[in-house]
């Protein structure tokens, strides 16, 4: 695609000092994920029932906290909300570190989910502030395989420690994360962002999301917030497909996974190059939801088939959704962008950032309770819902275009009712 290692560097010296940050953070977060659940064990004393309701209690905290943080950002500036978001994850994880029984580690757990998930949507409006239109998707896609990387890196952190065993090397893991989140804010500080980004409105935030009302935007969202199914096939639906209902040996669906890594990091900025044009954003996302449709076909028809055969498909299927993810992550992030006003970005990349949210909540029942649960017709119907995703991208951004200009909406054949 006639890129070299230059693409792979912002091109700003903001852009390169956040992608440092989140190489740290991330780095951070993947020494926390590969520990985390023996630190819940051993540590806290939790059972995995325990483990899935406070999960659970704090996801949906997160998910109603997201759009009035995002609002917040709007009213103070996202440099600072960013800022103090990154310290407050840091105080909780020291917190989370000595925590002690299942109400602590639930009070706990949504205190962090209400950064956790507004942290995304604030930092794409920094992102937004510090680099030019024509920078600003690359320097996300390069964000998002430095954050592939700091996942590795963090993962292979926490080895040495999980085999130390005893409560201290666990609690290091959990405050290791922590001091991560620190340094990241340190370097965040150093930052500068424009005047015009520092304080975006004066309203506040509860008033900012009663005021939203664009109904377009939130089409978006949920078109978009369908194609980032692809985040549960991969965690959920193909490792539970292939063990099940395929001949293909559990011990292969790793591989799948580190496929996924490799090729988003080597792959990531690629894909992005060229969203940025009149349409691309667009064809990207059709794409991607094309892409993520084949998959679900190569999944379904993996079944009962010999073991070379199911292999292929597997293979393919895995591919295909990669594929699908790296499209769908490049158109959404540059419409999330185009789409927002700069005077309520804040607010309405956190509204956007809820489609993400909502498959979180909604996507591991409806794999496995409908899709897995239904078979190849399960994921037909998948397939088709993503086909449908795909279909209405074109109207939903045709829609924003013409609030965009200022245009009013068509009116229907025959005049209105």
């Amino acid at each position: 695609m006639g890129l070299s290692l230059r693409d792979y560097v912002p091109a700003t010296a903001a852009g390169r000092t956040f992608a440092l940050t989140s190489l740290i953070s991330a780095t951070g977060t993947g020494l926390f994920l590969a520990g985390s659940a023996v630190f819940f064990v051993r540590s806290v004393g939790l059972s995995s029932e325990q483990v899935g309701v406070g999960l659970a209690v704090a996801a949906a905290v997160g998910f109603l906290t997201t759009v009035p943080i995002g609002a917040l950002g709007d009213r103070i500036g996202v440099h600072r909300t960013l800022i103090g978001l990154q310290l407050w994850r840091a105080a909780w994880f020291v917190v989370l570190a000595f925590v002690d029984g299942p109400v602590a580690f639930t009070v706990v757990a949504s205190c962090l989910a209400m950064a956790e998930a507004a942290t995304s949507p604030v930092s794409q409006a920094v992102v937004a502030a510090v680099t030019g239109d024509t920078d600003r998707t690359r320097t996300v896609a390069v964000i998002r395989t430095v954050r592939n990387v700091g996942f590795s890196l963090g993962s292979l952190l926490a080895v040495p420690l999980l085999a130390g065993g005893g409560v201290w090397c666990y609690r290091m893991i959990v405050l290791g994360n922590a001091a991560a989140f620190v340094f990241s804010a340190t370097l965040l500080g150093r930052i500068d962002v424009p005047r015009s980004a520092a304080r975006q409105r004066a309203e506040g935030p509860l008033a900012g999301i009663r005021g939203f009302r664009d109904w377009r935007y939130i089409a978006l969202t949920a078109v978009n917030g369908v194609l980032t199914l692809h985040m549960t096939i991969l965690s959920i639906g193909i490792p539970l497909w292939v063990v099940q209902a395929t001949a293909v040996p559990g011990e292969y669906v790793p591989l799948v996974v580190l496929a996924n890594t490799v090729l988003v990091v080597l792959l990531q900025v690629p894909f992005a190059k060229g969203v940025e044009r009149p349409g691309g954003a667009l064809r990207a996302l059709r794409l991607g939801g094309l892409a993520l449709a084949a998959c679900c076909l190569c999944l379904g028809l993996a079944a009962d088939r010999a073991l070379p055969a199911a292999f292929a498909l597997v293979a393919a299927a895995g591919v295909l959704m990669t594929l699908g993810e790296l499209w769908q992550s490049a158109g959404g992030w540059e419409l999330s962008y185009e789409y927002a006003p700069e005077p309520r970005r804040g607010i309405y990349l956190a509204v956007f950032s809820l489609g993400t949210t909502g498959q979180e909540i909604v996507g591991p029942a409806l794999i496995t309770s409908v899709v897995i649960a239904t078979g190849l017709l399960g994921w037909a119907a998948l397939a088709v819902l993503f086909c449908l995703a795909t279909l209405l991208a074109g109207p939903t951004t045709a829609a924003l275009n013409r609030r965009s200009a200022g245009l009013p909406e068509p009116v229907p054949v025959g005049g209105p009712s």
